[in-house]
């Protein structure tokens, strides 16, 4: 496969390798896979392996993200506010099975449906739903506090309230159907009779985007709450698919395009979600303590799209440390993010219109839980024989059915 070196026009510090290497692959579809050349504590090149030869705007385009994006933003020492390294999930002690997806896949108990997607049978299931239960026992024990099921569908129009598009637009995943015209019916039956398969010219016969794939779950309780007044401090969660494009950086279980999210949404006073928010994240990582898993917790920041207003964002996000994201490892050296501790300040109240009596736009904060990355870094640190897991994790697992 043709090779494309891009030398940068300015050398990065090495401490902003994890920022490049989360965009590069959403520069162009022509890029297969890449790696960096570091000397020095520098970055002075990126290594592209490419479709075809023909690319000849590769470069630019990574030159592009580099001097927009990256070389904008300010190396951060990570905080960490979390950390174990007890029972068998230790980073030192880590079962040793190779891929364990593979392993997974080559058992029966999971298989690959598409890019970014995977269905899974026992024992995740059950390990999903006892680790949902205990996280959902957290969120309703909270005052004021109630659970809600939501729709898969979101209103495009959601997203659109507070700008989504404008900093996310690499996740969106958007969807479509038919007009709804008999002559459009016929003319797309007609093409699919002649090729017998879906024409190429299928969305010259579609134009609807009203809705879109929800790339998490609180945006459905800002709809659910739109110009509303809010008398209380209150307490939201819900657990539902939620769906990122994510590239080619889709791997196994650990990221995914079609996910499983708990969301619990904390909405009221800035002392009250601050402290609720604060008081979900120390009782997850009590659990994780419990379940015996190696992690850590650090503050952190949202993976906006390339803009000049990028390294503003994250510098502003990491400062206040409005973001908070739950580590577990899934070898010794490598881990995933399974979970992530957010404060809006009145963001979501303005976009929303949602007021305290007094008019005041409301403030709010979000815990999302990846449910498949938690059970999958769980059987990483612990594998498949039941035997071998914490006894809480066995029995409770045990209780739920399973």
């Amino acid at each position: 496969m043709p090779i494309v070196t891009v030398a940068l026009s300015k050398p990065l510090p090495s401490g902003l390798a994890p920022e490049l290497r989360s965009r590069l692959f959403f520069v162009s579809p022509q890029i297969l896979d890449f790696s960096l050349v570091e000397a020095a504590g520098r970055i002075e090149a990126v290594i592209l392996t490419t479709a075809d030869d023909a690319a000849p705007d590769l470069a630019d385009k990574v030159r592009r993200v580099v001097a927009a994006d990256i070389a904008r933003q300010k190396v951060f020492k990570s905080k960490v506010v979390w950390r174990s390294e007890a029972g068998g999930g230790s980073a030192d002690t880590l079962s040793s099975q190779g891929d364990l997806f593979e392993s997974l896949v080559s058992a029966g108990v999971a298989y690959e449906a598409g890019e970014g997607q995977v269905g899974f049978g026992e024992p995740l299931i059950g390990l999903m739903h006892y680790f949902d239960r205990r996280i959902t026992q957290i969120a309703l024990a909270m005052p004021n506090a109630q659970e809600f099921q939501y729709p898969t569908l979101l209103p495009t129009s959601v997203l659109d309230a507070f700008g989504y598009f404008g900093s996310f637009p690499h996740f969106a995943m958007f969807v479509t159907r038919l007009h709804n015209d008999i002559d459009v019916y016929e003319s797309f039956r007609a093409d699919y009779a002649e090729h017998g398969r879906i024409p190429e010219t299928l969305f010259s016969h579609c134009g609807n985007h009203d809705y879109c794939l929800p790339p998490t779950m609180c945006y459905h309780t800002y709809h659910q709450l739109r110009d509303t007044t809010l008398p209380a401090d209150r307490v939201v969660t819900a657990k539902g698919k939620s769906f990122r494009f994510e590239a080619k950086y889709y791997r196994g279980m650990e990221r995914l395009w079609d996910f499983t999210i708990r969301e619990i949404v904390f909405l009221g006073s800035r002392e009250s979600v601050v402290e609720r928010r604060d008081a979900f994240m120390r009782s997850t990582f009590a659990l994780m303590d419990e379940f015996g898993l190696c992690g850590f917790g650090e503050v952190a920041n949202d993976p906006f799209f390339v803009t000049q207003d990028t390294a503003g964002k994250i510098l502003n996000q990491r400062m206040m440390e409005l973001k908070y994201e739950l580590r577990l490892f899934v070898d010794s050296a490598r881990t995933i993010a399974a979970g992530s501790f957010n404060f809006h300040e009145n963001f979501f109240g303005e976009s929303f219109r949602i007021r305290h009596p007094d008019e005041a736009a409301i403030t709010t904060g979000c815990v999302g839980i990846g449910l498949e990355r938690l059970v999958y870094a769980f059987l990483c640190q612990y594998g498949l024989d039941k035997s071998k897991w914490p006894d809480s994790v066995r029995t409770g697992v045990a209780a739920n059915g399973f």
